[in-house]
This record gives structure tokens, sequence and C-alpha cells, in this order.
């Protein structure tokens, strides 16, 4: 099968899938993340949910029960689950993308300005093969890529491996063909399997780091796993205690103390 090309490089990712080594670079580069959630204050579209309601429904990832998606279908939201549960999965070193809520933080993303492409220019023309610094360079926003991207997925491995989802494949299974959409080696007719799967990896990382009130990140767990402290307002009590370990838990947007 042939790629459509959309003229979008996907960003780098790990060549190899050992948990300790992902993680690692997880937290070495939390600060080169881009804001996702930055992105969460915007205008939402006509049929979309309240994004003040939703921000309050996940003001410290706390849920009343099993999150509905939104936006994801059934089939789309096991792939996604089972998908961002590989690219961040639980171990000794800290929890994994699904104990975080990052899939819901996608789900959210959705349905606001982000998944609109709101803040981009979507008008064309959108030359192929240009510097990955030129920014996004298709007609695609980021729901139309996770709509065709992961039915594409899904399609690739009922094809593949005797009509199975990519959810119901094998850890190992589902870890190559990760790394085959990323390096290219797996192509989609339907759409860049290199663009989805950039995408997904860059929303996972938001998802998993950013404050608690945009869905994931379920009780600043990752920001506990790195000792970060989080949105309090100054640390002016301790400028001059230098070498003293912080004591406090991280302090999310919305003023929640977490131990």
């Amino acid at each position: 099968m042939s790629q459509q090309p959309d003229g979008e490089r996907a960003g780098a990712a790990p060549d190899a899938p050992p948990t300790p080594s992902r993680r690692r670079f997880l937290i070495t580069t939390i600060a080169a993340l881009p804001a996702a959630g930055a992105l969460a204050g915007c205008e939402i579209r006509s049929g979309t949910a309240s994004t003040n309601a939703a921000a309050s429904a996940a003001a410290d990832g706390a849920s009343a029960g099993p999150y509905q998606p939104v936006f994801f279908k059934p089939d789309e939201w096991r792939c996604l689950q089972a998908a961002a549960d590989r690219m961040i999965p639980h171990d000794a070193e800290g929890p994994g993308a699904l104990d975080l809520d990052v899939p819901v933080f996608i789900d959210k993303q959705m349905n606001i300005g982000y998944g609109y492409a709101a803040d981009l220019y979507m008008r064309g023309p959108f030359p192929h093969d240009v510097p990955p610094l030129s920014g996004m360079q298709s007609r695609m926003t980021p729901r139309d890529v996770y709509r065709t991207g992961l039915a594409a997925l899904d399609a690739h491995c009922r094809a593949h491996f005797a009509g199975r989802e990519f959810a119901a494949l094998p850890p190992a299974d589902q870890d190559k063909l990760l790394h085959g959409m990323d390096s290219g080696a797996i192509k989609f007719e339907q759409t860049s399997a290199t663009r989805f799967v950039s995408l997904l990896w860059q929303n996972v990382k938001e998802g998993y780091f950013a404050d608690p009130i945009h869905g994931g990140n379920k009780g600043a767990g990752s920001w506990k796993m790195i000792g970060f402290p989080g949105a309090r307002a100054d640390f002016a009590d301790w400028v001059d205690q230098p070498g003293k370990r912080y004591p406090l838990g991280p302090a999310t947007i919305a003023g929640n103390q977490t131990s």
C-alpha cells in the first residue's frame, strides 16, 4: 500500500522499546514539550462540550466514574488506550499513561480549539518535503488525524493479524507496529502513518505532564515522579534554603495540594 504524503515529518521517537530508557527520555525532555494544555482556553466550536465544565470535572484528575469519551468512538477509544499504554507503560519507575488518564486528556483536547486546529492556518497551499520547522503542512486537523489514523491502524492489524484489532494484539506486536509507523516502514493507504503516530506521541507526552486540570496527569502523578512542585504562586520561603529538600507535594492550577 502507498502512503498519501501530507508534507509533515514525524518527530523523533525512541529507536528501541526498553521501558526504563523511554521513561528517562520523558523526564529529561519535559522542558521541551509544547504546552498543548494552553490551548484549552481556545473557543469551543458549536456542538462540543464546555471547557469550564471539563476543567471542573478534571480539576485534580478525579472522576466520579469511568470516563465516557466525547470525541472517540468505542473502537477508536480501545485503540487509543492500547497505543498510549505501550508508549508509556506502568512500571517500577512510575505510573503509565493509563494510570494518569492520558487518553482522557486527548479526548478533551479534541473538543476544544486544539482539536479543530483553531490557531493554525488551514487554507493551503500545503507543500510537501519542507523542513520540520516550517510547521504542519496538511489540511487535516488533529481530529482528522486521529479519526483516520486510528481506523487505518485497526484496518492494518485486521489485514495482517487474522482479523484482530490493535488492542487485541500482544504488547510485542503493538510495539513493532508503533515503531514501524514511526520509521516509515509501515504505511497506510488512507492517511500518513508517521504523521499519526507522531501526533499521538506528542499528545501522550503532553497529557502525561500537563496540569491535571486538562484531564490527564491524574493526581499529578508524573509531577510526583520527577519531583516537580507544580503551579505554586512563589517559592520565596525556599530561596534562602539551598540544599534543603523541598517537603511539599505538587500544587495544581486549580489550587489543589497533592501529597
